[in-house]
């Protein structure tokens, strides 16, 4: 599946559409609710994005990501986060090696768990910055470096971590470098009155089904080349820039409340992630195009994790959601008259 033509474009997206309805339809086997979560799980995918999640215990995170890596005939490997861990736990290490033939010994590198399809980082924040940042290479360049030498992790790579935002004592907050290698951070709420219900249902009583096997890596792969190739107009590129310009306290005189709420603001990855999201976006809802209305929507998953509030907005209970909220209302009508947006009954702070 190289798409050259419109009409290859046309059978591509089809094909993406077709098999996200099925990762639909076998995730509901196992997993009730979570449709945004999911959604946003397989644009990070077809993004060749990092996410982070988000959730109170319990809510199904690591299910989710287990079974996506089971029906998309991905290898899968989970590495719980504690203050113990080392980085070579994670990336591997080089032991002594002797050929008992001959008696000659030689240097051999194990592989470390970080060398799958999906990596699940359980609990991310409960590790040092030291351990944290064994992520940083493989996530930005895709390879592991032990002993001077690179070893190329497969192909799709897909780190998925998590964090529990109730408990703080005994953890270590990511730092901004790290969460920015992360294009999506999701926001994993709690179900309805009657998905929980089904959630009790389903949880105790036999397994009904096997899960299906959809994808494989080839196949993502190739649906990756998809998504890049998908247009997006001038307009909606430009769009996105000062989305993410107007979040920078000190520049490009962004609103007031950016000013007095916000330390940092998002840097240039997050314009490349709200493009990329948006055209997943797009062709999973069977358009060959990417609309304004795509970046809106995208906005909170990528600007989250890089909209760093200060003291003033901790004080005043403001968050780097609603930060997002207003410029979503403001940089829409003010500057790119014509999107439709999807939050206008914000009301701007009173400061």
């Amino acid at each position: 599946m190289n798409p050259s033509s419109p009409g290859d474009l046309d059978q591509a997206i089809q094909t993406l559409r077709d098999g996200y309805a099925r990762i639909r339809s076998e995730l509901a086997k196992v997993v009730v609710g979570q449709d945004a979560v999911v959604e946003e799980l397989i644009i990070g995918l077809l993004g060749r994005g990092h996410c982070i999640l988000e959730g109170v215990p319990g809510l199904a995170k690591t299910l989710t990501i287990s079974t996506i890596a089971r029906m998309l005939s991905l290898s899968f490997s989970r590495i719980q986060f504690t203050p113990d861990l080392m980085p070579s736990d994670i990336t591997g290490t080089e032991i002594i090696e002797e050929d008992r033939s001959t008696g000659a010994r030689q240097l051999r590198f194990v592989k470390g768990p970080i060398f799958a399809h999906i990596v699940l980082a359980d609990e991310i924040n409960r590790t040092p910055p030291k351990t944290q940042a064994a992520l940083l290479e493989a996530m930005q360049e895709n390879q592991v470096t032990a002993a001077g030498f690179s070893h190329r992790l497969p192909k799709p790579f897909f780190v998925l971590a998590t964090q529990n935002p109730i408990e703080q004592e005994g953890t270590y907050p990511l730092p901004e470098a790290q969460l920015d290698r992360f294009m999506l951070k999701i926001v994993v709420d709690y179900p309805s009155e009657e998905e929980e219900l089904q959630i009790v249902r389903l949880t105790t009583a036999p397994p009904e089904s096997k899960i299906e096997r959809i994808l494989d890596a080839n196949e993502i792969t190739e649906l990756q080349e998809v998504v890049r190739k998908v247009p997006c107009a001038e307009h909606v590129m430009r769009y996105a820039t000062r989305l993410v310009r107007a979040t920078r306290p000190g520049r490009d005189d962004p609103p007031k409340y950016v000013r007095d709420y916000v330390a940092w603001g998002a840097g240039p990855r997050a314009s490349q992630y709200l493009v990329l999201t948006s055209k997943a976006r797009a062709v999973l809802n069977g358009r060959h195009h990417v609309t304004l209305d795509d970046i809106a929507r995208s906005a909170h998953a990528v600007l989250r994790h890089r909209v760093v509030t200060n003291f003033n907005a901790e004080a005043d209970g403001i968050t780097s959601d609603q930060i997002v909220e207003w410029l979503l209302r403001d940089v829409s009508r003010v500057e790119t008259p014509g999107l439709d947006a999807v939050h206008a009954e914000s009301v701007l702070p009173s400061r």
